[in-house]
């Protein structure tokens, strides 16, 4: 996924945040999962900023996510975010989180547009070309999956679990928790500088017993036995 510059002159929605006790690692390093939440709380500040609200819901497809410093406990952040590229049924967007007047954090995910039951995509909603359509500069963006699919032969395996605590509003596992089954392996070796990874989300994960399969740079979830996330360590962003 292309990491494209913030547009000079067009809509850049700017939210809060801050690096509290419960988003990091004992090393005082901000996880990933809370990059993410932080990522998907900036989004959907956005989208009623921009109150274009017309019933459906967003999900994520796919996160990039490169680190260029971790946010430490008691940062003051700003989450930058703005529309990088549309296609039919979902919109692609990039965020910067800074602190300090630093830029540590660049992201790029795509967002898939779904009915009000999180079931179908629908088409992007009325009066979003003349919110978002600017930045987005005409810039068309893919909806395909590029990660592996299918473990490879000899992959690792260890056990996971998805709590009910882990689900959200549209009753399945937020897309921030599966960060963790990454954030499981940092917080014993802990990360030196930054770190560059990808998630692609493929199917809903319910509440229960899981497992990471590893090979490589790669993670497979596997949840009541598909797939249901990748994760690739050093991503794909040009």
């Amino acid at each position: 996924m292309l990491l494209v510059p913030a547009p000079e002159a067009w809509r850049v929605f700017r939210h809060a945040a801050s690096v509290a006790l419960g988003d990091v690692s004992p090393a005082g390093r901000a996880r990933l999962d809370a990059i993410a939440r932080w990522l998907q709380d900036a989004a959907y500040a956005d989208w009623v900023d921009a109150g274009l609200d017309d019933g459906g819901v967003w999900i994520v497809r796919r996160l990039h996510i490169r680190v260029e410093a971790f946010p430490r406990f008691g940062d003051a952040l700003e989450v930058a975010t703005f529309c990088s590229g549309t296609g039919r049924l979902w919109a692609e967007r990039r965020s910067t989180v800074s602190a300090h007047g630093r830029a540590l954090v660049e992201a790029v995910a795509l967002w898939v547009h779904l009915d009000a039951r999180g079931v179908r995509p629908r088409p992007l909603p009325d009066g979003f070309e003349a919110v978002y359509g600017a930045a987005a500069a005409g810039r068309r963006v893919s909806a395909r999956l590029a990660h592996p699919g299918e473990p490879v032969d000899g992959a690792a395996v260890r056990p996971w679990h998805f709590r009910a605590a882990d689900l959200d509003l549209a009753d399945h596992v937020n897309n921030a928790v599966y960060w963790q089954a990454l954030e499981e392996e940092l917080v014993t070796t802990e990360p030196q500088r930054g770190l560059v990874a990808e998630i692609e989300h493929r199917a809903a994960a319910d509440a229960g017993p899981a497992q990471i399969l590893s090979a490589g740079a790669m993670r497979w979830i596997v949840a009541a036995g598909e797939v249901v996330a990748t994760l690739a360590l050093g991503g794909g962003a040009a």
